[in-house]
C-alpha cells in the first residue's frame, strides 16, 4: 500500500486533519458546542456515515457561515466519500476549488500571511490537502510548491508543539518526512535546502505522542505511523499497534480494515488476518478486490503452502487497476508472490521478470530489497 504518504506532505501533507490543531486561544474554542459538532462530523466521516456528517457540518456552517472550517470540513468529507478522489477528475477539481475557498476565507478573516494560530493551521490544512493530491497524481514538484507556500505557517506551528498536544502530529510529521521525502524522491533535493533540518527518530516519538494525547489528530497520527512502519521502517509489528487502534475506533472504515489486515499478514499473524478477510471480500467495488485478493494470495502461499491457489489470487488482483495512494503496493506484493512461486517451480527467468515488475510498483523498502536481491 503506497498509502498515505511517501510524500512531501511531510507535515502539511499530514493534512492537519481538519482543524487538527486549534491552539489555546483559537476563536472556535470559545464555543464548545461547535467544537463538539466539528469532532462529531469528523468521527462520522471516518465511520463512513456521510449523511450524519453532513448534518453536523451544516450545524457548524449555520453558526460560522464564512469561517474556513466550513470549507475544510467539506473538503475532508469529499476526500473520504469519493476516495480515491485524485482519480475522479470532476470531484478532484471541485476539491481543489473548495480548498482554495478555504484559503480565501483565511485571508479574508485573518489577513494575508497572518500569524494568528487559527490562520496558521487552516493554511497548513488546505495547502496540505492540495499537496497530497499532487503527490498522488505524481506531480511531485507541485507538491513541494504547496509545501513552500505553507512554509511560513509551518515554521510558526513548530514553535507551538508544547502548547497543545495536537501539534505533536504536525511537528513529528515534519521532522520525519523532511528527511525521508527527498531520500525517496531525489528530484526535490535542490529545493530542500530551503527547509529546516529534521530528525526521523524524534519525529516518530512526536507522532506517537499525538496518538496518545491528541484528540482530533489521533486517527491521522495512527494511520501515518502505521504507514511509516510498513513502508519506510519495515517493522509491521510496530505498525500493528496503530492499525489495531484504528480498526477498533472505526470498524466500518474499509481503509482502516484494509490497513489492519495488511499489518497482520506482514507480521505473520495469519489466523487473525483470515478473520478479517470476509468483511473485505464484501467490497467488490473500486480497488478493494486488489487488496483482498492479494491478501488471500498471501494466506494461500505462506500459511496454506498452496502455490496454485495463491497464483490464482495474485493474477486476479493484477487484473484490477490500482490507484496511486492505496493499492499500488498490493500490485507489487502480487508480483513478488508470483516471483516466489515461479522460483519454486524452477522457472528462474519468469521469477526475474515478475520481480522486475514488482520493482516498477514497489515503495516498501523490504519489498524492494527482496526484488533486488534475486539473482
Amino acid at each position: 500500500m503506497k498509502k498515505y504518504l511517501s510524500a512531501f506532505v511531510f507535515t502539511l501533507l499530514c493534512f492537519v486533519q481538519v482543524l487538527a490543531v486549534f491552539p489555546a486561544r483559537a476563536q472556535l474554542l470559545d464555543d464548545p458546542a461547535t467544537i463538539k459538532q466539528v469532532q462529531e462530523a469528523i468521527d462520522h466521516i471516518y465511520s463512513y456515515e456521510f449523511e450524519e456528517a453532513q448534518v453536523a457540518s451544516q450545524q457548524v456552517r449555520a453558526k460560522y457561515p464564512n469561517h474556513p472550517v466550513t470549507h475544510l470540513l467539506r473538503a475532508f468529507q469529499m476526500y473520504w466519500q469519493y476516495l480515491p478522489i485524485q482519480d475522479n477528475k470532476a470531484k478532484s477539481a471541485e476539491y481543489i476549488r473548495t480548498l482554495n475557498q478555504c484559503l480565501a476565507a483565511v485571508e479574508k478573516q485573518y489577513g494575508k500571511d497572518s500569524k494568528n494560530p487559527e490562520a496558521v493551521f487552516f493554511t497548513l490544512a488546505a495547502r496540505g490537502y492540495m499537496a497530497v493530491m499532487y503527490n498522488y497524481q505524481r506531480e511531485f514538484l507541485k507538491a513541494v510548491g504547496e509545501a513552500q507556500k505553507a512554509y511560513n505557517a509551518l515554521t510558526t506551528s513548530l514553535k507551538l508543539t508544547e502548547k497543545n498536544p495536537e501539534f505533536y502530529f504536525t511537528t513529528g510529521m515534519y521532522n520525519y518526512y523532511v528527511v525521508t521525502y527527498p531520500e525517496d524522491n531525489p528530484i526535490v533535493k535542490p529545493v530542500m535546502i530551503f527547509f529546516k533540518n529534521g530528525d526521523k527518530a524524534l519525529g516518530l516519538k512526536q507522532i506517537d505522542i499525538a496518538t496518545q494525547r491528541g484528540v482530533i489528530t489521533r486517527a491521522e497520527a495512527c494511520s501515518y505511523l502505521a504507514h511509516i512502519y510498513l513502508e519506510h521502517e519495515s517493522q509491521p509489528q510496530r505498525a500493528l499497534v496503530y492499525t489495531r487502534k484504528l480498526a477498533g475506533w472505526y470498524p466500518q472504515n474499509p481503509i482502516y480494515k484494509m490497513m489492519h489486515t495488511e499489518a497482520l499478514l506482514l507480521s505473520g499473524r495469519y489466523a487473525e488476518a483470515e478473520k478479517e478477510l470476509p468483511a473485505l471480500r464484501k467490497r467488490t467495488d473500486g480497488f478493494y478486490p486488489i487488496a483482498w485478493r492479494t491478501f488471500q494470495g498471501i494466506l494461500y502461499e505462506k500459511d496454506d503452502r498452496n502455490d496454485a491457489l495463491a497464483q490464482r489470487e495474485y493474477l486476479a488482483a493484477l487484473q484490477v487497476p490500482h490507484d496511486e495512494q492505496y493499492t499500488r503496493e498490493y500490485h507489487a506484493m502480487a508480483y513478488a508472490g508470483l516471483a516466489r512461486i515461479a522460483h519454486r517451480a524452477g522457472n528462474k527467468a519468469q521469477a526475474k521478470a515478475y520481480y522486475k515488475k514488482c520493482l516498477e510498483k514497489a515503495e516498501y523498502k523490504i519489498l524492494i530489497k527482496e526484488a533486488k536481491a534475486y539473482k
